[in-house]
């Protein structure tokens, strides 16, 4: 996602001039082909994300476009004082992206996971939050973040995230993608987890349970309408996702409590983070029941 995102960035920076990069002394090998071609717009702020939010915000003061990249925690959770009051109090022209989320970072230990992010962003005012769930989602949420203005956060993965769709999804990219319909139920997923949802509702499929499958790269502002009009053509929700509660799950039952959507909806989430414990993103996985196995008996 990282690779995708970036390069969709620098075709971003060549036809706009005041775009601007800062990185949190990470990115290397992914932020090298913008910090090249565009030396006088990229700044590696070091191991200071506080300070790179202040920069930030000064340089969207002056008219800057301007993205800030690190690890997911410390991209978000170190500075969140500095998002919330510089940034989002003031409405600037900042986007934080967040590399590494979920367990994308399992093996580096609680502090090094993103499991709260989406549930702390949201709710910060005037931000649009995107979370992409395949590389062609990336580079598509690198130019929607592009097309609006006022504070953004993306959440992406580590890198080497499989390709989900088969070709490039057309319309406007805040609304939900569908990839599938499904009377009996549908698979609602946001991020890294797309990729086993879809898995899940192949296997479905090819057992004679065909279900429903949407992809929700923007959270914030969130397709109420899409919500609604799947609503009447299912009977179940499943929400997937690699986050804790406030997440995906959380947005859905909100939504369907506002609008009066009654039918039933079973999420598949971290139900309880476990900060004692270390293991890669498969076993976190696993421990959590964020698995195609969940899915499929979760439909069922």
């Amino acid at each position: 996602m990282r690779n995708a995102f970036i390069n969709a960035l620098c075709e971003e920076a060549r036809r706009n001039p005041d775009l601007w990069l800062l990185s949190g002394d990470i990115g290397f090998s992914v932020l090298e082909v913008f910090a090249k071609e565009f030396p006088k717009r990229f700044i590696n702020v070091g191991v200071a994300e506080q300070n790179m939010i202040g920069v930030a915000a000064g340089l969207a003061l002056s008219g800057k476009k301007v993205f800030t990249y690190t690890i997911g925690n410390f991209s978000f959770m170190r500075c969140l004082e500095q998002i919330r009051n510089d940034v989002c109090y003031h409405n600037l022209d900042v986007n934080v992206i967040a590399l590494g989320g979920g367990y994308a970072y399992g093996a580096m230990g609680y502090t090094h996971h993103v499991i709260e992010d989406i549930a702390m962003m949201r709710v910060l005012p005037n931000i649009t939050l995107y979370a992409p769930g395949d590389p062609i989602e990336a580079s598509l949420a690198a130019r929607a973040m592009c097309t609006r203005s006022g504070p953004g956060y993306v959440r992406l993965g580590r890198g080497g995230e499989p390709v989900v769709h088969m070709q490039i999804p057309g319309g406007d990219f805040h609304k939900a993608i569908v990839l599938g319909e499904g009377k009996e139920a549908t698979i609602i997923s946001s991020a890294g987890t797309l990729d086993i949802a879809k898995q899940a509702a192949q296997q479905l499929a090819e057992a004679g349970t065909p279900v429903g499958l949407i992809s929700m790269p923007t959270l914030v502002p969130f397709d109420v309408q899409a919500l609604a009009h799947v609503a009447k053509n299912t009977k179940r929700f499943i929400t997937v996702e690699e986050h804790g509660r406030g997440g995906l799950g959380t947005l859905v039952l909100e939504y369907c409590n506002q609008q009066g959507i009654t039918i039933p909806a079973r999420r598949i989430f971290v139900e309880q983070p476990l900060s004692a414990k270390s293991g890669d993103r498969n076993w976190y996985r696993r421990l959590h029941g964020i698995t195609v196995e969940a899915i499929i008996a979760a439909a069922r």
